[in-house]
């Protein structure tokens, strides 16, 4: 099994991919198909969580990176360390995934229009191949006032 069937899987350069949620399988391919860090935004204490992932990662020598983001109440803080981590990481493959790609999306607009020269309104389409802002006000406001202050 690949990766690039792990849902809502998006690849968007040959160094990062995003998605939503891996199985045992997905994890188990990250060496084989070259990464060499995940970033996971998805609380172990989710449903959906992969209560072993760490160390289904790290078996295979790929650096793992948990920045658990609650879906109701994002902060700056959660993505200040997101983007730490991911500046830290420029020159590795890097597989970024959450629950559904939603809080992943967002964060990786946010990161691109920081750093990556990407406009706001480029920043928004990605989201929006994901998934519909609009429909979670928490997380309109939160990027919407994240990439204003980047544009500032």
């Amino acid at each position: 099994m690949s990766t690039s069937e792990a849902f809502n899987f998006k690849k968007i350069n040959e160094q990062v991919a995003t998605s939503g949620l891996l199985s045992q399988d997905h994890l188990n391919a990250l060496g084989r198909e070259g990464y060499r860090a995940v970033i996971n935004l998805l609380p172990q204490w989710h449903d959906y969580a992969v209560q072993d992932e760490q160390a289904i990662v790290e078996a295979q020598g790929v650096a793992y990176h948990y920045i658990p983001v609650d879906f109701d109440a994002p902060t700056e803080a959660d993505y200040l360390e997101f983007e730490d981590t991911l500046l830290q990481l420029a020159d590795a493959k890097v597989l970024l995934h959450c629950a559904a790609n939603y809080r992943v999306s967002a964060f990786y607009g946010i990161y691109a229009v920081r750093h990556l020269g990407w406009s706001k309104r480029e920043a928004m389409q990605h989201i929006a191949s994901i998934w519909t802002l609009q429909e979670y006000p928490v997380w309109q406001a939160f990027v919407t006032d994240m990439l204003d202050d980047a544009q500032a």
